[in-house]
């Protein structure tokens, strides 16, 4: 992609980076009410069955998920036009999707600047090893990698540990306004979470929120898994990446039905939002439209995006993800020409 074609992608962007009071008051509208609404209504199924509850706490866990999306453009200030606004509702919905809006705005911010180079990962990402690395690790790290992407540790355990454990303490060197926030935002989950112990009893406290909580963990992280991680990927060593292309080639289009592409905030042109994350949610989809180059991109549906289950490892030759079993292949491979050429060096003296 040429730099005057980047130049033209951004000014074609520009326009779309205003947020509109009046399309996010009516999102946090749409999306606040039916989602305490959806909740008191599971909470009085309970009386009745569990199983009319539970439908409504799945579609519950849906808003929960919309809700993150409205946090998680207040983090790029792109919610609201005032930043104070955006820190307040921010604040407010990561309380109640259990994430400190400061904590969180910084790793993701960072995750922004080095998705897809390969010299800065490690903050705000998937944890991704090349080919390369993997082989050259210890076998403790090799175990601790297979375990951190075994979909069953990843989607099972992973919201548990991010959204009950790891938000609920304070970074190395945050600074005493990010330190400040976490406590805020601690303290009011317990006092929310003590206050409808009380009120409504632990058990159907946890029968209500557990689901909504687990279903809407899995859902993010698996957004915020997919939306990275496919076939022809894009990632680079810091001299030769490319922002552009890194939100271009390196974050994909997910074409969700449009139920949930409603429900995920639009999250799905992620290309888009990679390209400009000051561009509100609500806008995504306008900008996809405007230009031919923002659909010619990297397209996967809910069925093909299955497929990156089984992606483990970045390949730097061929430039794709590979499995376990084809690492195997690989290391094989590698050894069988390291022989090759041990066996020419020896015959040759």
């Amino acid at each position: 992609m040429t730099k005057q074609k980047n130049v033209k992608l951004r000014k074609q962007v520009a326009p779309y980076e205003k947020p509109n009071t009046k399309n996010s008051v009516a999102q946090l509208i749409n999306t606040l009410v039916p989602f305490f609404l959806l909740w008191y209504l599971a909470y009085e199924s309970l009386s009745i069955s569990y199983f009319i509850a539970l439908p409504l706490t799945i579609v519950g866990a849906g808003f929960l998920t919309r809700i993150f999306i409205i946090f998680h453009d207040c983090c790029h200030y792109s919610f609201f036009k005032n930043r104070k606004a955006n820190k307040i509702v921010g604040t407010i919905t990561g309380i109640l999707t259990l994430f400190p809006y400061h904590q969180w705005q910084h790793e993701h911010n960072i995750h922004h600047a080095t998705s897809s180079n390969l010299n800065k990962r490690g903050t705000g990402d998937i944890w991704i090893l090349t080919v390369d690395e993997y082989l050259a690790a210890s076998f403790w790290t090799r175990i601790a990698y297979r375990l951190y992407r075994n979909p069953i540790i990843m989607f099972g355990l992973g919201p548990i540990y991010v959204f009950l454990i790891s938000n609920r303490f304070n970074r190395k060197g945050a600074r005493s306004k990010e330190r400040i926030n976490l406590y805020i935002t601690n303290l009011s989950i317990a006092a929310l979470a003590a206050l409808l112990c009380s009120t409504i009893g632990w058990e159907a406290f946890l029968l209500v929120q557990g689901p909504i909580f687990f279903v809407s963990g899995v859902a993010g992280i698996w957004l915020f898994y997919v939306q990275h991680q496919f076939e022809d990927s894009y990632f680079e060593k810091d001299e030769d990446w490319d922002y552009v292309k890194a939100a271009m080639d390196g974050s994909s289009y997910y074409q969700l039905p449009k139920v949930l592409q409603w429900l995920t905030g639009n999250i799905g042109f992620h290309h888009i939002h990679h390209l400009s994350p000051r561009v509100p949610n609500y806008h995504l989809e306008d900008v996809h439209n405007i230009d031919s180059t923002f659909q010619n991109v990297q397209t996967i549906t809910l069925t093909s995006s299955l497929r990156s289950l089984g992606f483990r490892l970045w390949d730097e030759e061929s430039r794709t993800f590979v499995s376990f079993k084809g690492i195997q292949r690989i290391e094989a491979k590698k050894n069988n020409a390291r022989a090759a050429r041990l066996k020419s060096s020896l015959s040759g003296r």
